[in-house]
């Protein structure tokens, strides 16, 4: 573990701990004068703590991923169109009535499978032509995502009851509030398990620097590598979106924080995004808390897009002096 990993890990292990004493009720650990301090903590804050750090992690290392594979500095998660087709199956549970219990997530898992499903059917024949699996690889993500935001948008607007239309709004904004233990286990298994299968893919993704043609000379299987991404970037986003909704940007924003830190490198750059990434949606999720905001809790998605929008935006303009 490099140095950089070694701080992000310290700092993440000095947040956590102080994360449960944030909210609108502040809870003094010396002087514990709240009632039913212990369960506030231990059945409230800490899941919750936890599970912003698992999906911090799971869009921080995708994000790096992605932006590895694709070598694109502006590649985010949700382009895959995972991300999108796992809301879209959590917005068809609220508009069938499926909301309760386990429903939920498993609709938004079943959208994440099946987009992975299909986007390995469309683009899987063009991961052996040289040149070609990349691109149409982009193009069929793409495609998915605009296929999953329009039906969506029908969902939403054939909305059975106007508190249906309200749950599937307020579900969207993203968020962590109110979640459980039993969240936190549906989603920590699967975005381990993504995280692990995208360090399997970090040699290739450093190959894939050099072009497509010479990775394939360095011994990279151009469709190992897809089903990899595929696989990878499906748990950790499609387990995120499953118990929070969508959270943006944390997957552009973290690796360019943390890639001058690096030796620029794909495979140096997925630990550092990970650990960075939970501590952006951690501490993110503790400012949500404890903003005094009259209509209650500003929503963790909305708030790191408040943040994401100009950053992406100052990328922009970067890029565009590096071109002039």
């Amino acid at each position: 573990m490099t140095r950089l990993s070694l701080t992000l890990l310290l700092a993440l292990l000095v947040a956590l701990p102080l994360s449960l004493l944030a909210g609108r009720v502040w809870i003094d650990p010396l002087h514990p004068a709240v009632p039913h301090a212990a369960t506030i903590l231990a059945e409230l804050r800490l899941p919750r703590a936890v599970l912003a750090v698992a999906i911090g992690a799971g869009l921080g290392g995708a994000g790096a991923a992605m932006q590895g594979y694709l070598r694109n500095p502006l590649a985010d998660p949700g382009l895959f169109g995972i991300a999108p087709a796992a809301a879209l199956g959590a917005v068809l549970s609220f508009a069938f009535g499926f909301s309760g219990g386990f429903a939920l997530p498993a609709f938004a898992l079943l959208g994440a499978g099946g987009a992975m499903a299909l986007l390995g059917l469309v683009a899987g024949r063009g991961a052996a032509a040289p040149g070609g699996g990349v691109a149409l690889f982009t193009l069929a993500g793409m495609m998915l995502a605009s296929l999953a935001g329009a039906l969506m948008s029908l969902a939403i607007s054939l909305a059975p009851t106007p508190f249906a239309l309200t749950e599937i709004v307020t579900w969207l904004m993203g968020s962590v509030a109110d979640r459980s233990w039993r969240e936190v286990w549906l989603c920590l298994p699967p975005t381990l398990a993504g995280l692990g299968v995208l360090a399997l893919a970090g040699r290739s993704l450093d190959a894939l620097t050099l072009g497509e043609t010479a990775a394939r000379s360095l011994g990279v299987d151009p469709a190992r590598l897809q089903w990899l991404m595929i696989a990878g970037v499906g748990l950790t986003v499609g387990a995120g979106v499953a118990v929070a909704g969508i959270i943006g940007f944390v997957g552009l924003m973290v690796p360019h924080l943390v890639r001058p830190l690096t030796d620029r490198r794909p495979a140096s750059l997925l630990l550092p995004s990970a650990l960075a990434g939970a501590l952006l949606v951690l501490v993110a999720d503790c400012l949500c808390r404890v903003l005094p905001l009259s209509s209650g809790e500003l929503r963790l998605g909305i708030a790191l897009s408040l943040v994401g929008a100009p950053f992406f935006l100052h990328l922009l303009l970067r890029m565009r002096q590096g071109l002039a």
